[in-house]
């Protein structure tokens, strides 16, 4: 099964620590060892990685943990193929543009015979069922919605849309477009949300800790969505099964 993280914050902020952790289970403390990728809003920009080397060891992946990339919406993906080959093209996260903006999505799971109709602009580059489904969403989307509509809108048709997907198989998934992070639990996802007073971390898959204190503002507020729990000493919340959460500026809008 394949490994998810993500981060949704009220500024920029960066993700070496959690990612730090993330990427060892890419082919060091687990078994996900074919290809990653993350990607980090700017604005209406997009910073995309992927590489289809183990996260563990590549040297892509390095660059991250040690270049703080400072974002408000993150989404990262550690790779365990069960479709398509192990490629640079079937790397999450996938990528689109609709309305004008950028959209990222990750999916962990397993979709069977999810072979939906393509017919407008939104095709699969890789073979992967993830990708299928990610160009499935956006078309449906289109189709819903005239222009950008808001964040509750938005959740409203994403509601509506994700079991018809998500009755093929596992499906869990992150999506951003830069404005929320939607997260939808099938199996497994966990969330945590980080505010004043910030404590101190340890991760659980490397030696490493830090005091959040140092390095924020009482202001600050960061929610991180990740398939299992990154720290030891921290309380993270279980999704329900069928549970679509949506998170904006750092805190879990209400159901």
């Amino acid at each position: 099964m394949c490994q998810l993280l993500g981060m949704n914050c009220n500024t920029p902020t960066d993700v070496t620590f959690s990612f730090a952790g993330f990427a060892q289970r890419g082919g060091r403390t687990d078994h996900h060892a074919d290809g990653w990728g993350i990607a980090f809003f700017e604005g209406r920009g997009l910073r995309h990685f992927v590489d289809h080397q183990p996260a563990a060891e590549s040297p892509v992946a390095d660059l991250i943990r040690r270049y703080p990339i400072q974002s408000r919406h993150v989404v990262a993906h550690i790779r365990k193929a069960t479709q398509g080959e192990v490629a640079l093209q079937n790397c999450h996260p996938f990528v689109r543009e609709l309305w004008g903006r950028y959209w990222v999505f990750a999916h962990n799971g397993d979709l069977q015979d999810f072979d939906p109709r393509l017919h407008g602009s939104f095709h699969p580059v890789g073979s992967t069922d993830s990708e299928r489904a990610f160009c499935w969403l956006m078309q449906e989307l289109r189709k819903s919605h005239a222009g950008m509509p808001s964040v509750e809108e938005l959740t409203i048709t994403l509601r509506e849309l994700t079991p018809r997907i998500a009755r093929h198989g596992r499906f869990n998934f992150l999506l951003s477009n830069g404005d929320a992070l939607w997260a939808h639990c099938s199996t497994n996802l966990y969330y945590v949300e980080r505010q004043h007073p910030f404590a101190h971390a340890q991760l659980a898959d490397e030696d490493l800790s830090v005091d959040f204190a140092q390095h924020t503002s009482p202001a600050d507020k960061v929610a991180v969505v990740v398939t299992a729990p990154l720290t030891v000493d921290e309380q993270w919340t279980q999704f329900q099964p069928g549970e679509l959460k949506v998170f904006v500026d750092g805190v879990a809008l209400a159901s």
